[in-house]
């Protein structure tokens, strides 16, 4: 889908990058002429530098509307707004700016998915404030969260030396939710300045608001379409939720044979357990393919609502998800995809982030390109208080470049089998999400 309809027509939702910054405490030459910032409104900082210019141009927002009254009422009346308004563009100088290509160069010249991951949530979170403001000093301004990721998927390997554009927009709102839509977009051809720009990525991301005294949903400015593309954008975001809906029913469905598949999931699993001697050397049990990291939540990994940036979370996920992959496959791995991932808990600074990684399962009909689907679980871990609560869960697919694979003829990319019945439920609720993601498409 192409939301980039508009942007042409207005340069003042485009912001501005650059691969350096200076302080918010060191002298400009318009020093007397705008107030100091508060370091609370700076944490983008420690981030990247995109990730710094669109919460710079969120903290302008929050500045308009910073110091409301203690008793400053919520927002007593629903703007309209249209999707132009919120869109917002990044470009990414990478042939220009050598600065800015090495912070975001991977070992094999293509653009860090990871760091992309911070900037997408990034961005998404600068839209849904644009949306949701009501430039009204007067009343307190909405706490805008990251409830969800719909599948995000990557379509083409993004190069570092060629300039790159992200680009998003508000494409549907509920009575407290939001649906903003994503894409990357990279000149087809980095030779010639007309080339056409190309879909490199598309994601979808789902932001909840809450009133930021009381903690409870709030509601959100309406939304109105105007160009039949944004319609469009529109019905098909209003039918997935309708969808999402009867997922129960089509669950119900599937679980009715599940005890048949289960036997046969964890019947080659025991033989490992059982009889290691006589199982099949191309396949390994689930439990061996897991990699694990912790971590203590620092300030400098905050968003500017103060808890730990979503997009920082997804970028250690995607980090180890990738490593888990590497390891796996003996070759480099090729990312296709992110399905559908849930917020289930905000994690705070001081929290034990702990990262648990996993090969959930392979498909190896394609023999030149195998999928290899990674399971990373985000623990949120306080030692103090002896708790520890699944925060989210992330899955990955990714496969191998198909002439590296061929280079490699001797080596097979393995099966891999569940050894207990909680692994084996985990690997039949993946295959049956992926099922029903296949038929939608399929349908559509």
């Amino acid at each position: 889908m192409d939301i980039n309809s508009n942007s042409n027509s207005s340069h003042s939702n485009t912001i501005p990058v650059f691969s350096t910054f200076t302080s918010p405490f060191e002298s400009s030459p318009h020093a007397d002429d705008v107030p100091r910032k508060p370091l609370s409104l700076w944490p983008g900082m420690y981030h990247s530098p995109v990730t710094n210019a669109l919460w710079e141009a969120r903290s302008n927002i929050f500045e308009i509307l910073r110091d409301p009254p203690v008793d400053a009422p919520p927002q007593s009346q629903l703007l309209t707004k249209t999707p132009f308004q919120s869109r917002t563009t990044i470009l990414y100088n990478f042939s220009t700016d050598y600065i800015l290509r090495e912070q975001y160069r991977d070992p094999w010249n293509e653009v860090r998915i990871g760091k992309l991951l911070e900037d997408l949530d990034a961005l998404a979170g600068t839209i849904s404030v644009k949306h949701c403001s009501d430039d009204d000093s007067m009343t307190r301004p909405l706490l805008l969260v990251t409830a969800s990721v719909d599948k995000m998927v990557l379509k083409k390997p993004i190069s570092v030396d060629v300039d790159l554009k992200m680009v998003g927009a508000v494409i549907w709102v509920g009575r407290s939710s939001i649906e903003i839509q994503l894409e990357v977009t990279q000149p087809t051809n980095e030779e010639s300045s007309d080339a056409l720009e190309s879909i490199a990525l598309t994601a979808n991301f789902i932001f909840v608001a809450r009133d930021s005294k009381t903690g409870k949903a709030a509601p959100v400015n309406r939304l109105s379409p105007e160009t039949e593309q944004e319609k469009l954008l529109y019905e098909e975001a209003e039918a997935r939720k309708l969808k999402k809906k009867k997922r129960g029913d089509d669950r119900q469905e599937i679980e009715n044979g599940e005890v048949d598949r289960l036997k046969s999931l964890l019947a080659e699993g025991r033989i490992f357990c059982d009889m290691p001697a006589l199982a099949d050397r191309n396949t390994i049990l689930l439990r061996d393919t897991r990699l694990e990291n912790s971590l203590i939540c620092h300030p400098q990994q905050r968003n500017i609502h103060g808890r730990i940036f979503g997009g920082f979370l997804m970028h250690r996920a995607f980090e180890l998800a990738f490593s888990t992959a590497y390891v796996f496959a003996g070759m480099m791995p090729c990312f296709l995809e992110v399905d559908h991932v849930d917020f289930l808990r905000p994690v705070d600074v001081g929290d034990l982030l702990r990262l648990t990684s996993c090969v959930l399962y392979t498909e190896l009909e394609t023999t030149d390109q195998p999928l290899i689907n990674v399971e990373v679980v985000a623990h949120v871990t306080r030692p103090k208080l002896r708790s520890s609560e699944v925060s989210n869960t992330f899955y990955f697919s990714f496969t191998v470049h198909p002439e590296v694979n061929a280079m490699k003829n001797e080596f097979r990319i393995r099966k891999v089998v569940p050894a207990t019945e909680e692994e084996a439920r985990r690997v039949l609720e993946r295959m049956d999400a992926e099922s029903l993601q296949l038929a939608k498409n399929i349908n559509k």
